[in-house]
């Protein structure tokens, strides 16, 4: 079975030296034991159970989802452990730790075992959405067992008529004394149902009776599995029934199941804010885990990239040109190629989601600080969870047909980050509302921004001789994407569509710029400390080799987005 070993090092370069992440309020010595606790855990508890529920999903029996073997201890472990809620406010039991260490756990667990990372993220963003909207009178009643691993929590937005349109929501809320009665079903919901802990609090949205049309009509409720006891213990059963558990190509071990409220007098479910600003309130939720979306498929890149490097050093097949007899598949040119594209594209992404996370904690108190977190949240959940794909291709890719063998382990991580760029909001709808959203909707003033970071950057290196032909690059694709934003704002004053059909391309483009900046500049800073001897050069080498293999074989795709988008913003870019 496949090892794995939590990228701590480079997290804790990243967080150190890359992102300008400020003042986390840890100490690094400190920050590093966190994340090597997280390590452990994920390596000796995750890993294990993540095998098991591939080709031991869970089951639906007698309306209850009973989870793979080896699933309870390990939620009892992480929950113990007080790895839930790490980042949510202690006066609920949390940690109070930054929104960007949180993140680098989540990527260590998800490393190892992304189906229960899910859970993990999910709980969190309900946490959150509690927090900032709820009563007080239902944060008391629900988030310290949520942040305790007493109880999980979901989010419930799809119905089967639906999809992503959520104007089209059916699920009906009929108002009954102190709470409603809700009526309706929800689809695709992840760990809508299980028996890892006592109960599950479901954030709902639905339409009260008399409510506008669309999305202004509708609200949002918490439904929990079970009634909550005057003393805060589970009572009995609300009406919220597990109707059938979906046959999925990967992250088997998650359950998604379909649910059914109030076949009866209707499942009891308590408002969360002011009637009719649902969504609103959701989106609270939905960007969380959209940054936690690109997260989940960095672990699994790492992970990949983990297991295909260890097998390319073990592997004997053929001779590798220039190379005697005996030596590994990694001597291959190819096989080489391959895994410093993967390596490549999991430093870059975990980079500029740490970036992302940073702006997160910074945005509350710093409006620009915040405007760049929601400028970059479509970009780390799109453009990570794209190449996270890639990377597990070329995963299976280094270990030849033995990778489409369902042993070796290598298949499993291909089928289980696939989800991410559909959940969450599929890609091409981050890719909108990057556009739409966060670019045109202030006429490209933060995109603009963010790049003059790296042009800052560009200018304090000029006397940085070793790295004149990396930032020489990195100019020019700047220069692609300021020419990108530039077309975007001239084709949206004249056919939004046009926009439209840029969308992808540009996401894709901010992305690749963004990932070439965070490694040309670990580059930088790698070199200086080899030159100044401080550091483990072995570290610090392959930081400054993989930097350089970025810029020649994956920034330089920014000269080809760029025409794609300008061609799009002319003509729609459909024949």
């Amino acid at each position: 079975m496949a090892t794995y070993t939590a990228p701590v090092e480079d997290l804790m370069f990243v967080m150190e030296h890359v992102i300008d992440a400020g003042e986390t309020g840890i100490e690094p010595e400190t920050l590093a034991l966190i994340l090597d606790e997280a390590g452990k855990m994920a390596a000796q508890v995750h890993l294990p159970a993540n095998a098991v529920g591939d080709v031991t999903p869970p089951t639906l029996v007698d309306g209850q989802v009973r989870m793979p073997p080896g699933w309870h201890a390990m939620h009892q472990a992480t929950a113990d452990g007080g790895w839930i809620g790490t980042s949510q406010n202690p006066d609920f039991g949390g940690q109070g730790l930054p929104v960007l260490v949180n993140s680098a756990i989540l990527e260590i667990l998800c490393g190892a075992n992304m189906a229960y990372g899910l859970s993990v993220a999910l709980t969190e963003g309900a946490i959150e959405t509690l927090e900032n909207i709820a009563s007080d009178d239902l944060k008391q009643r629900f988030i310290p067992n949520l942040i305790s691993g007493a109880w999980s929590g979901t989010m419930n937005l799809t119905e089967s008529q639906a999809g992503s349109n959520l104007a089209a929501v059916r699920t009906r809320a009929v108002p009954d004394g102190d709470h409603y009665r809700i009526s309706g079903q929800k689809a695709f919901i992840s760990f809508g149902d299980h028996d890892l802990c006592d109960n599950i609090i479901h954030l709902v949205v639905a339409r009260i009776d008399g409510a506008p049309e669309g999305v202004k009509g509708i609200s949002l409720f918490v439904v929990p599995k079970y009634l909550v006891n005057d003393d805060g213990t589970p009572g009995p059963r609300n009406e919220v029934i597990p109707i059938s558990l979906e046959h999925k190509m990967g992250l088997h071990g998650s359950p998604t199941v379909a649910l059914s409220y109030g076949d009866g007098q209707g499942a009891v479910g308590y408002l969360v804010g002011e009637e009719n600003r649902g969504l609103e309130y959701m989106f609270i939720m939905m960007n969380r885990e959209r940054h936690m979306c690109g997260v989940q498929a960095i672990g699994v890149a790492e992970m990949a990239l983990q297991h295909a490097t260890a097998y390319a050093h073990e592997r004997v097949q053929g001779t590798p040109f220039g190379c005697p007899p005996g030596t590994p598949i990694v001597g291959h040119p190819d096989v080489s190629r391959m895994l410093m594209t993967m390596r490549a594209y999991v430093e870059a992404t975990r980079a500029l989601a740490c970036r992302s996370a940073a702006m997160i904690d910074a945005g509350v108190a710093n409006p620009e600080y915040q405007a760049e977190s929601e400028f970059l949240t479509p970009i780390v959940k799109a453009w990570s969870t794209d190449v996270g794909f890639d990377v597990a291709s070329l995963g299976m890719q280094v270990f030849g047909g033995l990778g489409y063998m369902e042993p070796t382990g290598a298949a499993q991580y291909l089928r289980d980050v696939r989800i991410t760029s559909i959940y969450e909001g599929t890609n091409g709808i981050q890719a909108n509302d990057l556009v739409f959203r966060k670019v045109l909707r202030d006429g490209g003033t933060t995109a603009f921004r963010v790049l003059d970071q790296i042009k800052q950057f560009m200018s304090s290196t000029a006397s940085d001789t070793p790295l004149m032909y990396e930032r020489g690059r990195l100019k020019l694709a700047v220069a692609d994407a300021e020419m990108a934003i530039n077309a975007l704002i001239n084709a949206d004053n004249q056919e939004p569509r046009r926009a439209a059909s840029a969308a992808v391309p540009f996401l894709h483009l901010m992305g690749i710029v963004l990932g070439g900046y965070y490694l040309v500049r670990s580059a930088s800073i790698a070199q200086r400390m080899l030159d100044g001897n401080t550091g483990a050069p072995e570290f610090l080498e392959a930081k400054a080799a993989t930097g350089r293999f970025y810029v020649d074989h994956v920034l330089c795709q920014s000269a080809g987005l760029g025409h794609t988008v300008m061609v799009s913003t002319q003509s729609d870019g459909m024949s």
